[in-house]
């Protein structure tokens, strides 16, 4: 049996089926993926949050931006996850690591990671979210 063209379905999905593929996954928080300078972000307000930082670094206010800094979580020699940053830089001599959410990424995996990066590293994650950008 093949699948059927419903009202909903988008260009990318049609296309793949069209020619014999699996439609793409579509992302579980209704994301869609964005490039800027060549990187590529999970969603369109990690772009902008990305945005509002390269210009606060051309100002002067923050330097050394990074993006997706991988953090090992390990525990008493154990590799137990990485937690991904999603930014990290430097700001009035500090290092700050920063994490974009929206209350659906807020996941309890997620509150899991950060509070064991958080103690094992000794830092606080800021989490920034669409009033940031």
């Amino acid at each position: 049996m093949t699948k059927q063209l419903t009202p909903t379905m988008k260009a990318e999905a049609y296309n793949a089926l069209q020619a014999g593929k699996p439609a793409p996954k579509e992302n579980k928080y209704h994301a869609i993926k964005k490039v800027v300078d060549g990187i590529t972000f999970d969603s369109s307000g990690e772009a902008r949050r990305y945005q509002v930082l390269k210009a606060m670094e051309y100002a002067g206010k923050i330097s050394e931006l990074e993006t997706q800094v991988a953090c090992p979580v390990a525990v008493n020699g154990k590799n137990i996850c990485i937690y991904y940053a999603d930014f990290v830089y430097w700001e009035n001599g500090a290092e700050v690591v920063e994490d974009f959410k929206s209350g659906p990424t807020r996941t309890p995996v997620y509150r899991l990671k950060k509070k064991l990066v958080e103690a094992i590293y000794g830092i606080k994650i800021r989490e920034t979210g669409r009033a940031d950008v």
